[in-house]
Protein backbone atom coordinates (compact mmCIF):
# COMPACT_ATOMS: atom_id res chain seq x y z
CA UNK A 1 0.00 0.00 0.00
CA UNK A 2 1.42 3.24 -1.12
CA UNK A 3 2.00 5.84 1.99
CA UNK A 4 0.28 9.12 1.80
CA UNK A 5 2.12 12.04 2.86
CA UNK A 6 0.56 15.00 1.08
CA UNK A 7 -3.47 15.41 1.72
CA UNK A 8 -6.10 18.04 0.43
CA UNK A 9 -8.82 17.93 2.14
CA UNK A 10 -11.77 19.95 0.43
CA UNK A 11 -13.98 20.43 3.70
CA UNK A 12 -11.74 19.42 6.78
CA UNK A 13 -14.12 21.25 9.38
CA UNK A 14 -17.53 19.44 8.87
CA UNK A 15 -19.31 16.66 10.92
CA UNK A 16 -17.33 13.97 9.23
CA UNK A 17 -14.10 15.71 8.07
CA UNK A 18 -13.21 17.16 10.68
CA UNK A 19 -12.42 13.92 12.48
CA UNK A 20 -10.54 12.57 9.60
CA UNK A 21 -8.56 15.97 9.75
CA UNK A 22 -7.55 15.48 12.94
CA UNK A 23 -6.89 12.14 12.66
CA UNK A 24 -4.82 12.27 9.45
CA UNK A 25 -2.44 15.28 11.34
CA UNK A 26 -2.06 12.93 14.19
CA UNK A 27 -1.10 9.98 11.78
CA UNK A 28 2.01 12.70 10.26
CA UNK A 29 0.45 13.68 7.52
CA UNK A 30 0.49 16.77 5.83
CA UNK A 31 -2.69 18.06 5.53
CA UNK A 32 -4.33 20.78 3.77
CA UNK A 33 -8.14 21.69 4.40
CA UNK A 34 -9.99 23.66 1.41
CA UNK A 35 -12.51 25.83 2.90
CA UNK A 36 -14.16 29.21 3.07
CA UNK A 37 -12.66 29.80 6.61
CA UNK A 38 -16.09 30.89 8.21
CA UNK A 39 -16.85 27.35 10.40
CA UNK A 40 -17.98 28.54 13.93
CA UNK A 41 -19.14 25.03 14.83
CA UNK A 42 -15.69 23.23 15.26
CA UNK A 43 -12.05 24.73 16.04
CA UNK A 44 -9.53 25.09 13.54
CA UNK A 45 -7.51 21.60 13.33
CA UNK A 46 -4.16 22.53 14.83
CA UNK A 47 -1.62 20.82 12.60
CA UNK A 48 -3.28 21.72 8.92
CA UNK A 49 -2.77 24.03 6.60
CA UNK A 50 -6.17 26.09 5.41
CA UNK A 51 -6.29 27.54 1.62
CA UNK A 52 -9.49 29.22 1.53
CA UNK A 53 -11.63 28.52 -1.06
CA UNK A 54 -15.49 27.64 -2.17
CA UNK A 55 -16.43 24.32 -2.32
CA UNK A 56 -19.51 25.61 -4.57
CA UNK A 57 -17.42 27.47 -6.95
CA UNK A 58 -14.94 24.78 -8.93
CA UNK A 59 -12.49 28.07 -10.25
CA UNK A 60 -12.58 29.23 -6.61
CA UNK A 61 -11.33 25.67 -5.92
CA UNK A 62 -9.04 25.59 -9.11
CA UNK A 63 -7.35 29.26 -7.60
CA UNK A 64 -7.18 28.13 -4.16
CA UNK A 65 -5.31 24.80 -5.32
CA UNK A 66 -2.92 26.39 -7.78
CA UNK A 67 -0.19 24.25 -9.25
CA UNK A 68 -0.01 21.87 -6.28
CA UNK A 69 0.08 18.13 -6.47
CA UNK A 70 -1.41 15.40 -3.43
CA UNK A 71 -0.95 12.26 -3.15
CA UNK A 72 -4.87 11.70 -1.86
CA UNK A 73 -7.68 14.31 -2.58
CA UNK A 74 -10.95 13.62 -0.42
CA UNK A 75 -14.19 16.19 -1.37
CA UNK A 76 -16.34 15.87 1.51
CA UNK A 77 -18.56 19.32 -0.46
CA UNK A 78 -19.05 18.13 -3.79
CA UNK A 79 -22.60 17.52 -4.00
CA UNK A 80 -23.88 17.88 -7.46
CA UNK A 81 -22.28 16.37 -11.14
CA UNK A 82 -20.70 19.41 -12.09
CA UNK A 83 -18.62 20.08 -9.15
CA UNK A 84 -17.19 16.31 -9.43
CA UNK A 85 -16.88 16.65 -13.02
CA UNK A 86 -14.75 19.76 -12.00
CA UNK A 87 -12.71 17.63 -9.59
CA UNK A 88 -11.74 15.16 -12.06
CA UNK A 89 -10.51 17.77 -14.62
CA UNK A 90 -8.33 19.94 -12.03
CA UNK A 91 -6.93 16.53 -10.21
CA UNK A 92 -6.27 14.45 -13.06
CA UNK A 93 -2.84 13.50 -12.93
CA UNK A 94 -2.18 15.67 -9.70
CA UNK A 95 -3.60 13.24 -7.00
CA UNK A 96 -2.88 9.80 -6.71
CA UNK A 97 -6.01 8.83 -4.74
CA UNK A 98 -9.30 10.81 -5.11
CA UNK A 99 -12.26 9.91 -2.68
CA UNK A 100 -15.43 11.17 -3.05
CA UNK A 101 -17.69 10.81 -0.33
CA UNK A 102 -21.19 9.96 -1.70
CA UNK A 103 -24.12 8.68 0.55
CA UNK A 104 -25.48 5.42 1.71
CA UNK A 105 -29.14 7.02 0.86
CA UNK A 106 -28.35 6.08 -2.44
CA UNK A 107 -29.33 2.48 -2.34
CA UNK A 108 -32.49 1.48 -3.69
CA UNK A 109 -35.89 3.12 -1.44
CA UNK A 110 -37.53 0.40 -0.77
CA UNK A 111 -34.87 -1.25 -0.01
CA UNK A 112 -35.32 -5.23 -1.64
CA UNK A 113 -33.34 -6.99 0.77
CA UNK A 114 -30.52 -6.96 3.68
CA UNK A 115 -28.09 -6.53 4.42
CA UNK A 116 -26.82 -3.26 1.72
CA UNK A 117 -23.69 -4.68 0.26
CA UNK A 118 -21.93 -2.30 -1.87
CA UNK A 119 -23.65 -4.06 -5.35
CA UNK A 120 -26.95 -3.05 -4.06
CA UNK A 121 -28.67 -1.28 -6.63
CA UNK A 122 -28.77 2.52 -6.18
CA UNK A 123 -32.28 4.11 -6.68
CA UNK A 124 -33.52 7.00 -4.58
CA UNK A 125 -36.76 8.39 -6.54
CA UNK A 126 -37.27 10.16 -2.97
CA UNK A 127 -34.69 12.70 -2.86
CA UNK A 128 -33.04 14.85 -5.14
CA UNK A 129 -30.11 14.44 -2.71
CA UNK A 130 -29.32 11.20 -2.93
CA UNK A 131 -29.82 11.20 -7.17
CA UNK A 132 -27.67 13.60 -7.28
CA UNK A 133 -24.65 11.80 -5.27
CA UNK A 134 -25.60 8.74 -7.67
CA UNK A 135 -24.75 11.30 -10.92
CA UNK A 136 -21.91 12.22 -9.07
CA UNK A 137 -20.97 8.88 -8.95
CA UNK A 138 -21.41 7.67 -12.51
CA UNK A 139 -19.24 10.39 -13.55
CA UNK A 140 -16.69 8.93 -11.15
CA UNK A 141 -17.21 5.20 -12.59
CA UNK A 142 -16.85 6.48 -16.02
CA UNK A 143 -13.77 8.31 -15.57
CA UNK A 144 -12.23 5.65 -13.95
CA UNK A 145 -13.04 3.28 -16.55
CA UNK A 146 -12.21 5.32 -19.47
CA UNK A 147 -9.24 7.23 -18.11
CA UNK A 148 -8.16 5.34 -15.18
CA UNK A 149 -8.93 8.14 -13.29
CA UNK A 150 -7.55 6.71 -9.42
CA UNK A 151 -11.02 6.93 -7.37
CA UNK A 152 -12.52 5.50 -4.52
CA UNK A 153 -16.40 6.26 -3.72
CA UNK A 154 -17.07 6.28 -0.02
CA UNK A 155 -21.03 5.92 1.38
CA UNK A 156 -21.33 7.04 4.47
CA UNK A 157 -24.46 6.46 6.53
CA UNK A 158 -25.49 8.80 9.09
CA UNK A 159 -23.00 9.76 10.59
CA UNK A 160 -22.69 11.96 13.82
CA UNK A 161 -20.67 13.86 16.58
CA UNK A 162 -22.03 15.26 19.95
CA UNK A 163 -23.03 18.56 17.79
CA UNK A 164 -25.41 16.27 15.88
CA UNK A 165 -29.02 15.14 17.17
CA UNK A 166 -30.11 12.53 15.32
CA UNK A 167 -34.02 13.42 15.65
CA UNK A 168 -35.52 15.57 13.31
CA UNK A 169 -36.11 18.87 14.94
CA UNK A 170 -32.68 18.24 16.87
CA UNK A 171 -32.94 20.21 20.13
CA UNK A 172 -36.19 21.04 19.66
CA UNK A 173 -37.33 16.87 19.82
CA UNK A 174 -34.71 16.44 23.31
CA UNK A 175 -36.24 19.88 24.62
CA UNK A 176 -39.51 18.13 24.58
CA UNK A 177 -38.47 15.33 26.27
CA UNK A 178 -37.02 17.51 29.14
CA UNK A 179 -40.73 18.78 29.72
CA UNK A 180 -41.95 15.91 29.50
CA UNK A 181 -44.10 16.32 26.06
CA UNK A 182 -44.74 13.54 23.16
CA UNK A 183 -41.96 13.36 20.50
CA UNK A 184 -43.18 12.36 17.10
CA UNK A 185 -41.85 9.11 15.82
CA UNK A 186 -42.52 8.16 12.29
CA UNK A 187 -44.21 4.48 11.31
CA UNK A 188 -44.57 2.39 13.96
CA UNK A 189 -41.03 2.96 15.74
CA UNK A 190 -39.77 -0.33 14.61
CA UNK A 191 -38.03 0.57 11.65
CA UNK A 192 -33.75 -0.33 12.02
CA UNK A 193 -31.29 2.35 11.54
CA UNK A 194 -27.48 2.82 11.66
CA UNK A 195 -25.36 5.22 12.85
CA UNK A 196 -21.96 5.83 13.16
CA UNK A 197 -19.91 8.13 15.26
CA UNK A 198 -17.34 10.07 13.25
CA UNK A 199 -14.43 9.24 15.33
CA UNK A 200 -14.77 5.61 14.99
CA UNK A 201 -15.58 6.59 11.05
CA UNK A 202 -12.25 8.62 10.60
CA UNK A 203 -10.02 5.51 10.87
CA UNK A 204 -11.60 3.46 7.94
CA UNK A 205 -11.46 6.57 5.69
CA UNK A 206 -7.86 7.43 6.54
CA UNK A 207 -7.18 3.70 6.20
CA UNK A 208 -8.05 3.77 2.65
CA UNK A 209 -5.94 6.39 1.70
CA UNK A 210 -3.35 5.90 -0.92
CA UNK A 211 -4.59 2.05 -0.98
CA UNK A 212 -4.68 0.56 -4.16
CA UNK A 213 -7.06 -2.85 -3.34
CA UNK A 214 -9.71 0.45 -3.01
CA UNK A 215 -9.39 2.00 -6.37
CA UNK A 216 -11.97 2.09 -8.64
CA UNK A 217 -15.29 0.85 -6.37
CA UNK A 218 -17.35 1.99 -3.91
CA UNK A 219 -17.44 0.81 0.11
CA UNK A 220 -19.57 2.13 2.53
CA UNK A 221 -18.22 3.00 6.23
CA UNK A 222 -20.94 2.37 9.33
CA UNK A 223 -21.61 0.90 12.56
CA UNK A 224 -22.29 -2.69 12.69
CA UNK A 225 -25.08 -1.73 15.21
CA UNK A 226 -28.56 -1.20 13.91
CA UNK A 227 -31.20 0.43 16.26
CA UNK A 228 -35.32 1.15 16.06
CA UNK A 229 -36.24 5.03 16.03
CA UNK A 230 -37.84 4.00 19.01
CA UNK A 231 -35.13 2.84 20.73
CA UNK A 232 -32.77 5.79 19.64
CA UNK A 233 -35.28 7.96 20.79
CA UNK A 234 -34.88 6.23 24.26
CA UNK A 235 -31.34 6.07 24.37
CA UNK A 236 -31.93 10.54 24.15
CA UNK A 237 -34.31 10.30 26.69
CA UNK A 238 -32.37 7.95 28.81
CA UNK A 239 -29.11 10.63 28.64
CA UNK A 240 -31.43 13.08 29.41
CA UNK A 241 -33.08 11.31 32.61
CA UNK A 242 -36.15 11.15 31.85
CA UNK A 243 -39.40 8.65 30.51
CA UNK A 244 -39.64 9.55 26.82
CA UNK A 245 -43.64 10.12 25.88
CA UNK A 246 -43.50 8.73 21.84
CA UNK A 247 -46.16 9.50 19.61
CA UNK A 248 -46.46 7.28 16.18
CA UNK A 249 -47.46 9.26 12.61
CA UNK A 250 -46.79 7.62 9.52
CA UNK A 251 -44.01 8.55 7.44
CA UNK A 252 -45.96 9.86 4.47
CA UNK A 253 -48.48 12.03 6.99
CA UNK A 254 -45.23 13.60 8.49
CA UNK A 255 -43.79 13.91 5.03
CA UNK A 256 -46.35 15.98 3.65
CA UNK A 257 -46.70 18.09 7.34
CA UNK A 258 -43.00 18.51 7.57
CA UNK A 259 -41.96 18.95 4.12
CA UNK A 260 -39.02 20.57 5.09
CA UNK A 261 -38.13 16.79 6.35
CA UNK A 262 -40.16 14.63 3.58
CA UNK A 263 -37.23 13.82 1.23
CA UNK A 264 -34.74 13.14 3.98
CA UNK A 265 -37.60 10.85 5.52
CA UNK A 266 -39.37 9.14 2.69
CA UNK A 267 -35.87 8.56 1.16
CA UNK A 268 -33.99 7.73 4.04
CA UNK A 269 -34.91 7.32 7.27
CA UNK A 270 -37.79 5.67 6.97
CA UNK A 271 -36.22 2.46 5.77
CA UNK A 272 -34.68 0.04 7.95
CA UNK A 273 -30.73 -0.43 6.80
CA UNK A 274 -28.43 -3.06 7.92
CA UNK A 275 -25.05 -2.60 6.73
CA UNK A 276 -22.72 -5.75 5.43
CA UNK A 277 -18.99 -3.47 6.20
CA UNK A 278 -17.34 -7.21 5.16
CA UNK A 279 -15.31 -4.69 2.46
CA UNK A 280 -14.13 -1.82 4.20
CA UNK A 281 -13.28 -4.68 6.88
CA UNK A 282 -11.13 -6.00 4.39
CA UNK A 283 -9.06 -3.04 3.32
CA UNK A 284 -8.51 -1.53 6.73
CA UNK A 285 -7.65 -4.48 8.58
CA UNK A 286 -8.52 -4.39 12.35
CA UNK A 287 -11.20 -1.70 12.03
CA UNK A 288 -14.44 -1.65 13.58
CA UNK A 289 -16.82 1.17 15.09
CA UNK A 290 -16.38 0.89 18.61
CA UNK A 291 -18.70 3.65 20.31
CA UNK A 292 -22.02 2.26 20.47
CA UNK A 293 -25.23 4.86 20.59
CA UNK A 294 -25.58 4.87 23.88
CA UNK A 295 -22.38 6.41 24.61
CA UNK A 296 -23.04 8.18 21.68
CA UNK A 297 -26.49 9.65 23.01
CA UNK A 298 -25.01 10.76 26.19
CA UNK A 299 -22.13 12.63 24.84
CA UNK A 300 -24.15 14.64 22.50
CA UNK A 301 -26.85 15.25 25.36
CA UNK A 302 -23.97 16.03 27.60
CA UNK A 303 -22.18 18.17 24.90
CA UNK A 304 -25.67 20.72 24.51
CA UNK A 305 -26.37 20.62 28.10
CA UNK A 306 -22.54 22.03 28.63
CA UNK A 307 -23.30 25.81 27.11
CA UNK A 308 -26.80 27.34 26.80
CA UNK A 309 -26.47 28.86 23.61
CA UNK A 310 -26.19 25.19 22.12
CA UNK A 311 -29.84 24.44 23.36
CA UNK A 312 -31.57 26.63 20.29
CA UNK A 313 -35.62 25.28 20.49
CA UNK A 314 -37.13 26.18 17.15
CA UNK A 315 -40.53 27.63 18.67
CA UNK A 316 -42.92 26.93 15.19
CA UNK A 317 -41.44 23.63 14.51
CA UNK A 318 -42.58 22.90 18.24
CA UNK A 319 -46.08 24.24 17.83
CA UNK A 320 -45.98 22.53 14.55
CA UNK A 321 -45.41 18.92 16.61
CA UNK A 322 -48.33 19.96 19.19
CA UNK A 323 -50.44 20.19 16.75
CA UNK A 324 -49.62 17.03 14.72
CA UNK A 325 -50.13 15.32 17.91
CA UNK A 326 -53.30 16.54 18.38
CA UNK A 327 -54.55 15.69 15.31
CA UNK A 328 -53.40 12.28 14.35
CA UNK A 329 -52.10 10.18 17.51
Amino acid sequence: MATAQRVLLIGGNGIISSSVSRLAVERGMTVTLLNRGTSTTRPPIDGAETIIGDASDPASVRAAVGSREFDVVADFRAFVPAQVQADIELFTGRAGHYLFISSASAYQKPIAQLPIVESTPLRNPFWQYSRDKIACEDLLIAAYRDDGFPMTIVRPSHTYDPGLIALDGGWTALDRMRRGLPIVVHGDGSSLWTLTHARDFAPAFVGLFGNPHALGSPVHITSDESLSWDAIAGLYAAALGVEPRLVHIASDTLARELPEFGPGLLGDKAHSVVFDNTRIKSLVPGWVATTPFAAGARETVDWHLAEPARQQVDAALDARYDELVARFA
